[in-house]
């Protein structure tokens, strides 16, 4: 039987308890989930490409079937590479809507084969973005209930 892998790409500036949210539900959904890392260099992100990675593989250790990468290509040619065809992204509002089917279209558009599932977080969760708690580390406000308690210690060093 053929595994089924599933890849849920992000910058994640920093990871936050609403996207370990929908790894941990894929995780229950797909063999493996490989979480992929975009270096985002038009986003300025606040956390280099190796902490973030670093601060996802801590915050994922304890979840079987999920593995953390880095890619810098195309979304598709890198969903080739891993063996898949299986996208995920996460939806909180009707405004990621448009923006996200926007992106599961022009990935389509490049790879036909390519399939993009959406989840949406736990109502609990549907508030939290990395933007946010981006804002609430530059005013040094508290986050412990926006981000994994694994990677607490990496948001102290800001």
């Amino acid at each position: 039987m053929k595994r089924k892998v599933a890849i849920y790409p992000g910058t994640f500036d920093p990871v936050t308890i609403g996207h370990m949210d929908i790894v941990r539900r894929a995780s229950e959904i797909f063999d493996e989930v490989i979480i992929a890392i975009a270096p985002s260099t038009d986003k300025k992100p606040m956390f280099s490409l190796e902490k973030r990675q670093e601060m996802l593989q801590v915050a994922c250790r304890e979840l079987p079937g999920v593995r953390v990468e880095v890619f810098d290509t195309l979304l598709v040619d890198f969903a080739k590479e891993m063996g898949t065809n299986i996208i995920l992204r996460g939806l909180r509002a009707v405004s990621d809507f448009e923006y996200e089917l926007q992106l599961s279209y022009a990935n389509a558009s490049l790879d036909p084969d390519i399939e993009t599932l959406f989840l949406m977080p736990s109502l609990e969760n549907a508030f939290i973005s990395s933007t946010v708690v981006r804002a609430i580390l530059r005013h040094k406000g508290p986050i412990e209930h926006l981000v994994p308690t694994a990677i607490l210690p990496y948001l102290k060093e800001i």
